[in-house]
């Protein structure tokens, strides 16, 4: 074996080394690049794990998930998405814990979960189930793609979903400056000529992302033959060149995309650049229902319980407020909600989530979907509480059930208003109209 050789092989093993599939597999290996294509947009039946490769539970299905791949060959597809790598693909359906079975059928858009036996014949049995379901659907016409992700052709025949060209905009040397530089959104701009073959293959593909991703990321084209300027500003020499331009960005720096030509992939990348350019979650106060309601809304509702503001003042008070936001801005892809209560302000909403009206401050992280929570075991710092959130991201640590099965409503307060706490004044005794006879004899010698 000659060096290069030696070296394609070792880069080779250190970048699988890590995934519990092998390329000889007959599991499938996905990835946020490839998922939409091969799962979503195909006319076959899919059993798809998520794992992670340190997840005791995920080695141990390796050997019945291979036999069942095998056994479902030409049949229906297996997959597996190693989350730790791409954690994006999970995210939609709500992935918390490891290994987690979906099964994809007649509708793509709403996978089944996948809640029997870890055999291989219990999971080819699903599988069989639902190879039927989308049989019967396609005789009564009902619905089913008949396409597979297999077709023969150039990148636009891919299997993409269909995309309205009018959802790309067209660009040209007098609006491109006040439509993407002067925008506050994520831009991905292509730029092409009409007689290039390449940019007629991507035309499909991103009027598909275009599409998918409206109201999030905005795609736009510009003929780079017609609308020389803004081609020359950016040094285009090949067609297509895409370009990205940053939320936000006046000052009309771009860079380059460098990700792949079918819509999966550019709609992968853009939500990933999408999340990267969120504002970080602002940290509120619980002063009402209302506010409890807008977190429970979200995914995972991140509830602090700060001390009393006689106990920190308003810097200690602050210092905490200023951790969290430190912790929302790094996880802010999430999209997770953050509020904060002061000790004994939501007696209810502490002792629902086991709080216990002591210990403060504490944390608490609620999945008000499933109506389960999980509290801060570590120190309240930036330390503890990152790892108590990682544990959550990877759908590790224990949960218990909210006590009530419901999240209490909040009580309505006045939220703080910044400054130190004042003790509350003490009652004055007016004396002065006091006889001593009054006082008792011993009062009397006292004085």
């Amino acid at each position: 074996m000659d060096t290069t050789t030696g070296w394609l092989v070792v880069a080779f093993l250190a970048a699988t080394a890590h995934a519990l599939y092998s390329p000889s597999d007959d599991v499938i290996e996905l990835t946020s690049s490839n998922f939409q294509q091969k799962v979503i947009q195909s006319g076959d039946v899919w059993l798809v794990e998520f794992y992670a490769p340190w997840c005791g539970h995920c080695k141990n299905l390796v050997p019945e998930w291979k036999k069942a791949a095998t056994a479902l060959k030409g049949v229906a597809k297996v997959g597996a998405v190693d989350m730790t790598a791409h954690q994006s693909v999970g995210g939609p359906y709500n992935v918390r814990g490891f290994p987690t079975i979906k099964v994809f059928g007649l509708n793509k858009d709403k996978p089944e979960d996948y809640n029997g036996a870890r055999s291989a014949q219990a999971m080819v049995d699903s599988a069989l189930q639902q190879v039927q379901k989308v049989v019967k659907a396609r005789l009564s016409g009902k619905g089913g793609k008949s396409g597979g992700s297999g077709g023969s052709g150039g990148q636009g025949s891919g299997g993409s979903k269909a995309g309205n060209k009018d959802d790309v905009i067209e660009l040209t040397d007098s609006n491109f400056e006040d439509q993407v530089l002067n925008s506050d959104d994520l831009w991905l701009v292509e730029f092409f000529a009409p007689w290039c073959g390449h940019c007629k293959r991507l035309e499909p593909e991103w009027a598909s992302a275009a599409t998918e991703l409206k109201g999030k990321v905005k795609l736009g084209a510009l003929d780079a033959t017609v609308h020389t300027v803004m081609a020359s500003r950016y040094q285009i020499q090949g067609f297509p060149t895409i370009k990205v331009f940053a939320a936000g960005k006046k000052d009309g720096d771009a860079t380059d995309y460098q990700g792949g030509r079918t819509a999966s992939d550019i709609v992968a990348y853009a939500l990933d650049a999408h999340a990267e350019n969120i504002p970080p979650p602002e940290v509120v106060e619980v002063v009402d229902s209302d506010v409890m309601k807008a977190c429970a809304e979200k995914q995972l509702c991140v509830v602090s319980f700060l001390p009393h503001i006689l106990d920190t003042g308003a810097s200690g008070r602050n210092q905490y407020l200023e951790q969290l936001r430190m912790m929302g801005e790094k996880y802010k892809k999430k999209v997770w909600g953050w509020v904060w209560a002061e000790a004994g302000a939501q007696s209810a909403l502490e002792e629902a989530l086991g709080i216990g009206g002591f210990g403060y401050p504490a944390m608490a992280a609620v999945n008000s979907r499933k109506m389960k929570y999980a509290t801060l075991k570590g120190s309240f710092s930036e330390t503890g509480i990152n790892e108590f959130l990682r544990e959550l991201s990877v759908g590790r640590g224990s949960t218990a059930p909210v006590k009530g099965a419901a999240l209490p409503e909040a009580q309505t307060i006045e939220p703080w208003d910044g400054q130190d706490g004042q003790l509350p004044e003490e009652e004055e005794w007016d004396l002065s109209d006091v006889e001593l006879d009054d006082l008792d004899e011993d009062s009397k010698d006292e004085l």
